[in-house]
């Protein structure tokens, strides 16, 4: 792939190319057959419409979605009133994952969702949050056994890998958390394991058996007896996790059986390349990516390669990037939300002016957004259907971050 194309040029300047390329000789593929789309993509599937809430369709999904849905990372069963105010003025989206609070999350969520009629007002969207830490895991085991001239082998190109994609650029990456680069190396040390050793796996076993199992486990907390939407792998970390067989399997299965409606992914690192990479296989209804000013010029390709193709595209982690947390243990240049506050000038809180800059590309249809109390469903959910005039940037060389 990195041989064809570049991918900086493909990331910044257009995706026509992308339509053809080729994903042979960066994993052992075999050929994926998209699963049909039921209805026409003109069908639309409307939950929980509320006035003073502005909506937009999650791609050949049909789905009218909230501008504003709830990310789950901390809601549990003792935290989710503040769920129900914000499905009280519109909201009808639920992102979850059993990683949330080791399944609280889906135990949060699934208190509401038992309740009477709260199940038809909102779409809901869960994961599987083993399926990359699993497969890192079985492969170290299996690397362990190699002598030290395989090892080295397997090190180098997988450093040589990242290095020439260029993923760690730190615009493209917008990096906010210490385990960002850690991620990466993982998912490429079991990209090349993959590579030569991949037969040597159980991969019904350790892929499409674990699939079809966290979603059951998934649907047991959430209370429900099917998902909207489904994504795997949770957080991608590169192109070849996308196109893993034994995913797009367990999905056909999952589908047939009526556990999941639409199938997805998410990805934190590389996220214009992973998302090209989705919408080229035909397989992925709609996909989460990490997406905020900081990464916006390394996105906009992708994203319109996206709408183009009716896949839908919902950003995460808009504000992270711009400001220190303490959750967070790393340094972030201030140029950062300087940019964002020449672009919006109002003032208002961080998070909210990040979002509102992501609600003003047309090819987004919602921003997830970390609601942990009613005070921040009271500042996020008003700026669902605001459109600003952003201020142009004059000198874009002047924002080096």
């Amino acid at each position: 792939m990195d041989n064809t194309i570049s991918r900086r040029n493909v990331l910044k300047t257009g995706c026509a190319a992308v339509a053809g390329l080729s994903l042979s000789g960066m994993v052992n593929t075999r050929t994926l057959t998209a699963l049909p789309v039921t209805g026409e993509s003109d069908n639309v599937e409307w939950r929980n419409r509320q006035p003073g809430m502005a909506y937009r369709r999650l791609g050949r999904t049909g789905y009218m979605v909230s501008e504003i849905v709830m990310g789950g990372n901390t809601i549990a069963p003792d935290n989710n009133k503040h769920v129900e105010m914000a499905v009280e003025h519109g909201l009808n989206y639920f992102d979850t994952s059993p990683a949330y609070g080791n399944g609280k999350s889906e135990e949060g969520y699934g208190e509401l969702l038992k309740k009477s009629s709260m199940r038809e007002k909102v779409f809901v969207n869960s994961k599987v949050s083993i399926f990359d830490s699993n497969r890192n895991t079985f492969y170290w085991e299996l690397f362990k056994t190699l002598s030290e001239s395989d090892q080295k082998k397997i090190q180098d190109e997988a450093t040589e890998l990242i290095e020439k994609r260029g993923i760690k650029e730190s615009r493209y990456m917008g990096r906010y958390g210490t385990w960002q680069f850690t991620e990466i190396e993982k998912a490429y040390f079991g990209n090349i394991m993959e590579k030569y050793y991949g037969d040597k796996i159980d991969r019904r076993q350790e892929y499409y058996d674990r699939i079809i199992n966290s979603v059951e486990d998934s649907l047991k907390r959430l209370k429900t007896d099917y998902l909207d939407l489904f994504m795997c792998p949770h957080g991608a970390n590169s192109p070849e996790e996308v196109v893993i067989p034994e995913i797009h399997e367990a999905l056909e299965k999952l589908k047939q059986d009526g556990k999941i409606r639409a199938f997805g992914l998410s990805a934190h690192t590389d996220p214009g390349y992973i998302l090209l990479t989705a919408v080229n296989t035909g397989i992925f209804d709609a996909v989460m990516i990490a997406y905020s000013i900081v990464n916006a010029e390394f996105c906009h390709a992708a994203l319109r390669f996206a709408y183009d193709n009716n896949v839908g595209v919902i950003a995460m982690k808009a504000a992270r990037p711009l400001y220190p947390d303490r959750d967070y243990d790393v340094w972030v240049p201030p140029d950062r939300l300087e940019k964002l506050n020449h672009m919006i000038p109002e003032k208002m809180k961080v998070p909210m002016k990040a979002y509102l800059w992501v609600l003003q590309n047309p090819y987004i249809t919602c921003v997830n957004c970390e609601m942990k109390n009613a005070e921040q469903v009271n500042d996020n959910l008003p700026l669902a259907g605001r459109k600003v005039e952003l201020v142009p940037l004059e000198d874009q060389s002047k924002f080096a971050y």
